[in-house]
C-alpha cells in the first residue's frame, strides 16, 4: 500500500473551470499547485506580509478591488510589485472585473499570469477549493476489486485467488457495474468519504485464472463499467475455517479505517457451493437499509426480547 504525494497543473484548473487568461506567464500551464487553500490577499495588500504562503493561489474580488481603488497608482504599483515578488502560482480575478494597469505591470515584470472568472468570489473559491481537494487529497492503492451493486460501492478484498474476480464477473452478468480490478486507486474527498477507481493503464481489464486477461467493457458493453464510485462498504472474502466463528446475527458493525475514513465492514467466508454473488447482493441491499435507519438484527433481537418478557409475564400470572 503506497500513499501517493499530490499535484495538479494550472493548466488543468484553467481548463477545467475556463478561465480567461489575461497575461501568460513562462510555461504557466505546467506550474504545479501543491497547497488545498486559496489566498484572498487582504492583508498582504495592506502591506502585511508575515506568515504569507506563496505556494497559494491568488485570489482577488469585489472587497480587495474597492480597497485598491482607495489607494494612488503609485501605491498600487508598490503593492502589487511586492505581492508578485514572492513567486506565487498565479493570481485570479473573480466577477469578471477588469485589473488594474498596475497590477498588469507588475505581473509582466515579475511573470506572474493573471486569470479571470464570471463568477461571483465565494461561490468561485468553494468550487475551486473543492476541486484542489480531489486533485490534492491523500491516494492510496489497494489490492482488490471494486464494484458498484445496487447503487452500493463494495470494496472486495482477501488473499490471491481467493475468488474476488469470480464473483465480480458473475455480479457484471447480473447487470451490477465493474469500476476496478487488481489494483483499486483510492483517494478521500473533501466531504470526508472515500472514492475509488482504477489506474488509467488497466482500466475496464479484469484476470479471471484460466482465462486470462478480459476487456470488461467490450465483453458486456458500457453498462457494465463505470469510471469511479463512492466506497460504501468493504467485503473479506477469506477460505472457510470450520474452527472459525462467524457473525450470525450482525448485531454490532465491524468496520475497517481507509486514509483515515471508517468503513463498515463485512467478512464473508468462502467454501464450494456458496453463492457469493447472491450474498453480496444481500449484502449490498442491507447496507443501504441500515444508512437508512433499519437493522433487521437490532428488530429480530427486540421481538424475541419482547417475546420472552410477555411468555415470562404470563408465567408469573
Amino acid at each position: 500500500m503506497a500513499e501517493l504525494e499530490k499535484s495538479v497543473k494550472l493548466g488543468t484548473i484553467i481548463e477545467e473551470f475556463g478561465l480567461e487568461i489575461l497575461y501568460k506567464g513562462p510555461d504557466y500551464e505546467k506550474i504545479p499547485l501543491t497547497t488545498l487553500d486559496v489566498n484572498r490577499p487582504g492583508l498582504p495588500l495592506s502591506g502585511f506580509f508575515q506568515h504569507f504562503d506563496e505556494k497559494r493561489i491568488l485570489l482577488i474580488g469585489l472587497t480587495e478591488t474597492t480597497f485598491l481603488s482607495e489607494m494612488d497608482s503609485e501605491s498600487r504599483r508598490a503593492r502589487f510589485d511586492e505581492l508578485f515578488s514572492y513567486p506565487v502560482p498565479t493570481l485570479i480575478i473573480t466577477r469578471a472585473l477588469e485589473p488594474y494597469p498596475e497590477c498588469m505591470e507588475m505581473a509582466q515584470k515579475h511573470e506572474v499570469t493573471i486569470l479571470r472568472t464570471q463568477e461571483q468570489t465565494s461561490v468561485f473559491m468553494s468550487r475551486l477549493i473543492g476541486s484542489l481537494y480531489n486533485h490534492l487529497a491523500p491516494q492510496i492503492t489497494r489490492s482488490g476489486v471494486m464494484m458498484e451493486v445496487y447503487g452500493e460501492g463494495v470494496l472486495f478484498q482477501g488473499e490471491s485467488g481467493v475468488g474476488k474476480s469470480e464473483v465480480a464477473i458473475e455480479l457484471i452478468q447480473r447487470g451490477h457495474r465493474m469500476i476496478a480490478d487488481d489494483a483499486v486507486e483510492i483517494r478521500e474527498t473533501n466531504h470526508g468519504t472515500l472514492m475509488a477507481t482504477a489506474p488509467e493503464l488497466i482500466r475496464h481489464y479484469m484476470e479471471l485464472r484460466g482465462i486470462g486477461v478480459v476487456d470488461v467493457r467490450r465483453l458486456f458493453g458500457m453498462r457494465a463499467i463505470k469510471i469511479e464510485q463512492e466506497i460504501d462498504m468493504v467485503i473479506n472474502l477469506e477460505p472457510w475455517n470450520d474452527r472459525a466463528v462467524y457473525d450470525r446475527l450482525g448485531l454490532e458493525v465491524s468496520s475497517t479505517e481507509i486514509l483515515g475514513v471508517k468503513v463498515p465492514c463485512l467478512t464473508i467466508p468462502v467454501k464450494p457451493g456458496r453463492n457469493l454473488a447472491s450474498i453480496v447482493e444481500v449484502a449490498a441491499i442491507n447496507n443501504r437499509n441500515r444508512k437508512m435507519g433499519h437493522n433487521a438484527a437490532l428488530e429480530l433481537t427486540k421481538r424475541m426480547d419482547e417475546h420472552f418478557q410477555k411468555l415470562m409475564e404470563e408465567g408469573e400470572n
